[in-house]
């Protein structure tokens, strides 16, 4: 997490890729409430330029974009240096389990339906976003010591 907030914790870089203006400005007036830093684009082109250029601890994607469709970017940042282990959580209205499956078997952490309840959303994005920064944790070999 870059940046600072006021007690000296990081603060979560958000991207949110989401073509309503409603939704986005809803979802950057949630997340900033919280500390969290959150840029906007309004398209996957956008959001795929963004991601392509900046180093973000999370992107929320709105699955059904027009043009380039949120899995064709889930797809292709998972296959980048800079975003390949940047989480992504699917964004959707009303999502059939096939979705969140191409979704989840895509690359994505989470897939979250709208409308969502604020302080779950919260919370899933900041634990996803968290994760990003974990160290990576490897499995003990089979009768190590721990």
């Amino acid at each position: 997490m870059n940046g600072k907030q006021n007690g000296g914790t990081p603060k979560a870089r958000i991207l949110v890729v989401e073509d309503e203006i409603p939704a986005a400005l809803f979802m950057v007036h949630v997340l900033s409430r919280v500390g969290c830093d959150v840029q906007v684009a309004n398209s996957g082109e956008k959001g795929m330029a963004l991601a392509k250029e900046n180093r973000f601890d999370l992107i929320a994607l709105k699955a059904d974009l027009p043009g380039i469709t949120g899995l064709e970017i889930c797809r292709e940042l998972k296959q980048r240096h800079i975003s390949r282990k940047t989480p992504v959580v699917f964004i959707s209205g009303q999502p059939c389990e096939e979705d969140v499956q191409r979704g989840l078997e895509a690359g994505a952490a989470d897939y979250i339906a709208k409308p969502f309840e604020v302080t779950d959303f919260i919370f899933r994005i900041i634990s996803h976003a968290k994760t990003k920064n974990r160290p990576e944790q490897t499995v003990p070999a089979e009768g190590a010591l721990v």
